[in-house]
């Protein structure tokens, strides 16, 4: 089963393209990275598969679906920007997901939330960066979503923070059901995870291959694979 396919998905922002002629395949059940350096177009392509932005072109299928309200409801968007108002505590934004959410899990949220060590009384704005990414991935995980798109849920925070996240996400993946699609610089933490691997520079897949299958061909970790395409 396909959870994911685009056939020449392109974007554009005034100008500039962000996205072009991309056209890919992803499986249900498997893990990907979508690689790339800064202003590659990862980003871009997880709204698009989110629904939160609409392409320029080209055609996209999300869980054999247009991404639209039935997509969003299937699937769960983390997005590199903090989207939590400063004052909503873990409990409140349970209240306000499971009334939204159909298939959202509270008690699974708190239990994610103690497994971050985050308190659950405590407001948004008054965490560290890395409790506020455990705070959005505690919450996005307990959705339970068919398709799960992660932008950049390890950037820029401690190694702590790291850990618990990388623990989080093994622990609640359900194998051959839940689709995880990851976009992430931080190779060298996450590589192990990938069943598939997306490489994007500027805004075009220059590779796009099962992620054993690049390790034989090119004798390289993935994350000195998407150095050396990319330079």
């Amino acid at each position: 089963m396909v959870a994911v396919e685009t056939r020449e998905l392109s974007k554009r922002f005034a100008s500039r393209w962000a996205l072009r002629g991309i056209s890919l395949s992803i499986d249900r059940g498997d893990i990907v990275g979508v690689l790339g350096p800064n202003g590659s177009g990862k980003s871009t392509l997880l709204k698009l598969l989110a629904g939160v932005q609409r392409p320029t072109s080209g055609l996209i299928s999300v869980l054999g679906q247009t991404p639209g309200q039935d997509t969003k409801r299937r699937s769960a968007y983390l997005p590199e920007v903090d989207h939590y108002y400063p004052g909503m505590t873990g409990r409140r934004a349970i209240r306000f997901l499971g009334a939204f959410f159909p298939g959202f899990d509270s008690h699974l949220a708190l239990r994610l939330l103690e497994l971050m060590a985050v308190s659950p009384d405590e407001a948004f704005g008054s965490l560290s960066r890395g409790h506020r990414a455990r705070f959005k991935l505690a919450l996005a995980l307990a959705r339970q979503a068919e398709l799960v798109l992660l932008d950049e849920p390890l950037g820029g925070i401690d190694v702590l923070s790291r850990e618990r996240i990388l623990h989080a996400i093994l622990h609640e993946y359900r194998v051959g059901e839940q689709t995880i699609i990851l976009a992430t610089h931080e190779l060298h933490l996450v590589e192990g995870l990938f069943d598939r691997v997306v490489i994007l520079k500027e805004g075009r897949i220059v590779l796009a291959a099962p992620a054993d299958q690049l390790r034989s061909q090119w004798s390289h970790s993935i994350e000195g694979i998407v150095r050396e395409v990319c330079a």
